[in-house]
């Protein structure tokens, strides 16, 4: 087997200080990145080299800035030079890897005849390139044989070295399409031994992997800023070792590579700048200058040894999971490590990853034929890691993986139970710390949030990042109406933090589970044009998510004939109990009762679309912070100042979405607030029967026992129904299984009106935050303006979930929302509104 590694290779024991360079990444406090491979995350320094110089630019002019930064400009040359072992006047700096591979491949002058042995690592962009030239000037590309480790076979390369003259030698250090750490110092060394030139595509090593040009035995060299070094896009490097450096001119020359000596002679730049061009964008270059300082402070030797370790272990972890494939070679060894998962396409694979907050990247074979079509892989998964990826990185991407490879959505059990139906909540085990004494909501100096992040499961938020951080909006709580605040504020080009207690889509609040009711059926016209709003958001929504969100079901909601406010709505109309029959036939409405018929009544897909708005939100520049429990918080006179374990933060506004621990941050509410636990099962049902998709679909019936409410399951696993009464509870408190008794009552229920239920298979618990009016609290805070609330949704706050967002997005930019009136949280103020 062909060793991955040279043995000059410097394997030190030093341990990187992963928290350090974590707490130097602003982009780890956006998500699990594993992306190295493509474009790394860069670290505040480089961002504040490539900044200052544009901001010298603006100041002094393009051409006086150069002249300032000469001497760092100088540096850049003289750190690649160190990193790869060569002198400095022998390296050039180009805009990308394929800029410094066509320029010096032009410049070998290839004819026709001659041969190109090129590794089956070869990047897409030099593959077409040589095959280009194979079409238009009969070059002849000869793709080489892989060993039985997946690498290029030495001793074949040796047979076809010994075939006859060739004119290049090329390999791919580490592919893009897997793992796998090509000989590079055995194929030099052949390569040498013939006299033929090695040109080493050192693009995904470069950063990862220690690259010694003389160790490797190659003669040309080019890589990218972008990946592995952790340098700006846009940057680029190529090296050509002497002799052969002289004897290489482009095809194309520039001023910055030529002198104009006489009306018809020039002659080339004596060093490696005759591959450059005079135009150059030099703040980017001053990044990557910024990034090959950093690498050589840590050690590339540290750094891939850290790396290796760091990959080893999350291959080994992937390829443990069920319905998972590690489709890295034997030979793989770097800090790439790339897979599928069993029956979904790889980009798919990528699509729920990210909605999770886990970012990397899918590989097509059009990016590796040579590499991918004889392994029989169509597409791969990527994911790179790299100094800033932390333990809770890999457990995140892993419990990702195991969660899309099982065919579940969540990380709980699947619940689907309407008006806010969330998946069972484990009790824990053990209480919860107290809940300290608290001020008032119109004189609140420090809100204490109680709740605290998992034992064990670090903030989002790097340790050691600067305490005191300032932005517009600080959205506090991400279940369904905190994260389309967050995606809503983004989009409108605020600055915007999001803070979740828990892990994202926890089960511990009001918004997880795995789907929720839509309809347009209410008591009281004050909804109607809420509700029009809210149908409009979910279209948007889901085009901007390209996700299907809602199924509609049509709806029939009963009650006895003499309620006094009856649901109504637009399109909605009163149905007999003959007539309601015919539409569901598994229902089967009480003596007495009427119904109201919604016919776009439906199920919101509730997983998907916490995961589709916190995308957004990223997407359009929103930072998000899970694990970040908020210790407390406090107007001040231009905004508002939030405490959190990882420090201080500053805004203009602050929007508080809490669900359940909404008293504990608004104390002055607590007496209007009532979080009561809720009961929901799954009963058995056949699918294809009565009570499946074809003879129900959304109901509620109001009973004594409570309101029932419940559809079939969408995953085919009977129906899901529960009753919005039941025992008044702390959030804080454990929550045990649902009793026997709460179970039966239930059950009754069901029985009453589905007759052909089963018995209960499944059963979860749930939390409902009230108002006595069942009307939501969406406004300012009262006596804060600075603050603004969204809670107390009573179990149907859920539907409205994006048209609350855009909302309170409105409100923070100071925009009047007057149909809102009916929610606003003066209404609870003595002599306030109902």
């Amino acid at each position: 087997m062909n060793a991955p590694v040279t043995a000059a290779s410097p394997i030190p024991t030093a341990v990187l200080d992963v928290a350090a360079e974590r707490a130097r990444t602003p982009g780890c406090a956006t998500g699990h990145h594993f992306n190295a491979a493509g474009a790394a995350l860069p670290t505040t320094d480089t961002v504040d080299a490539v900044i200052a110089h544009l901001r010298a630019e603006s100041l002094h002019g393009g051409y006086e800035a150069a002249r300032f930064a000469a001497d760092d400009l100088a540096a850049v040359y003289a750190h690649t030079a160190t990193l790869l072992g060569v002198e400095a006047d022998e390296v050039a700096l180009v805009e990308s890897a394929t800029a410094g591979w066509q320029r010096v491949v032009s410049a070998l002058r290839l004819r026709p005849g001659d041969r190109v042995l090129a590794a089956r690592s070869s990047y897409v962009s030099s593959a077409l390139h040589l095959l280009a030239a194979e079409r238009d000037t009969g070059v002849r590309v000869e793709v080489l044989r892989n060993g039985p480790d997946g690498a290029t076979d030495l001793e074949s390369l040796e047979r076809a070295l010994r075939a006859g003259p060739a004119a290049l030698v090329t390999a791919a250090h580490v592919p893009t399409s897997s793992g796998l750490v090509e000989p590079a110092a055995g194929i030099g060394a052949l390569a040498a031994a013939h006299g033929v030139p090695f040109l080493l595509d050192a693009t995904q090593s470069l950063g990862q992997l220690p690259v010694d040009m003389a160790a490797l035995g190659c003669d040309l060299l080019i890589g990218t800023g972008r990946k592995f070094l952790r340098a700006p896009r846009g940057t680029g490097l190529l090296a050509v070792r002497r002799p052969l450096l002289d004897a290489l001119v482009p095809q194309a020359l520039d001023v910055r590579g030529a002198r104009w000596t006489a009306e018809r002679s020039w002659e080339p730049a004596p060093d490696a700048r005759r591959f450059e061009l005079w135009e150059a964008a030099h703040a980017l270059r001053l990044g990557l200058g910024s990034a090959l300082a950093d690498l050589h402070a840590l050690g590339p030797g540290a750094v891939f040894a850290h790396l290796a370790a760091l990959a080893a272990t999350l291959r080994a972890r992937l390829g443990s999971l069920p319905g998972v494939r590690v489709t890295d070679p034997p030979a793989a060894g770097g800090a790439i490590v790339t897979f599928v998962v069993d029956g979904l396409d790889a980009g798919e694979v990528q699509r729920r990853l990210a909605l999770r907050r886990v970012h990397l990247n899918a590989v097509p074979a059009e990016h590796g034929r040579w590499d991918m079509d004889p392994r029989g892989l169509a597409k791969v998964v990527r994911a790179s890691v790299h100094v800033y990826t932390d333990d809770g990185d890999l457990d995140a991407l892993v419990e990702a993986v195991a969660e899309i490879s099982s065919g579940t959505r969540g990380t709980g059990p699947s619940v689907s139970v309407p008006e806010p139906e969330p998946e069972p909540e484990p009790a824990p085990a053990s209480d919860p710390p107290s809940v300290p004494a608290s001020t008032s909501v119109s004189d609140p100096p420090s809100v204490p949030v109680p709740a605290a992040a998992p034992a064990g499961s670090p903030a989002t938020v790097p340790a050691g990042r600067p305490a005191v951080r300032r932005h517009d909006v600080v959205v506090v709580g991400l279940g369904v109406h905190g994260s389309a605040a967050l995606r809503q504020l983004a989009e409108r080009g605020l600055d915007t933090l999001g803070l979740e207690q828990f892990t994202l889509g926890h089960d511990l609040g009001s918004s997880h589970g795995a789907t929720r009711m839509i309809r347009r059926a209410y008591p009281h016209p004050d909804w109607d044009g809420l509700v029009d709003t809210a149908y409009r958001a979910w279209a948007e929504l889901e085009e901007a998510s390209k996700t299907r969100l809602i199924e509609v079901t049509g709806g029939l909601y009963a009650a006895p004939q003499d309620r006094p406010d009856p649901l109504r709505g637009p399109g909605c109309r009163e149905v007999g109990p003959e007539e309601a029959g015919r539409i569901f036939p598994g229902l089967r409405l009480p003596e007495g009762f009427t119904a109201v018929h919604d016919p776009a009544a439906g199920i919101i897909d509730a997983r998907e679309t916490l995961r589709a708005q916190l995308a957004l939100a990223e997407r359009a520049g929103a930072r998000i912070a899970d694990r970040t429990p908020v210790i407390g918080w406090s107007p001040e006179a231009d905004g508002v100042v939030v405490r959190t374990a990882a420090g201080e933060v500053h805004a203009r506004r602050l929007v508080l979405c809490a669900g359940p621990w909404t008293a504990h941050q608004l104390p002055a509410l607590k007496p209007h607030l009532t979080v009561t636990r809720i009961v929901n099962a799954y009963f058995a049902a056949e699918p294809a029967g009565p009570l499946g998709r074809g003879g129900l679909g959304s109901f509620s019936v109001d009973l004594p026992e409570g309101l029932l409410y419940g559809f079939p399951a969408t995953d085919g696993r009977g129906l899901k129904a529960g009753l919005d009464a039941g025992p008044v509870w702390d959030p804080e408190a454990a929550r045990p299984a649902a009793s026997d008794d709460e179970l039966a009552l239930l059950a009754g229920a069901v029985a009453r009106v589905l007759p052909g239920a089963g018995p209960v298979t499944e059963s979860l618990t749930c939390l409902y935050t009230m108002t006595a009016d069942r009307r939501f609290l969406v406004g300012e805070v009262p006596g804060v303006p600075q603050a603004l609330v969204a809670s107390a949704c009573s179990g149907h706050g859920f539907k409205f979930g994006p048209a609350i967002g855009a909302a309170l997005a409105d409100l923070v930019c100071e925009l009047p929302r007057p149909d809102l009136g009916f929610l606003s949280p003066a209404r609870l103020a003595p002599g306030g509104a109902r």
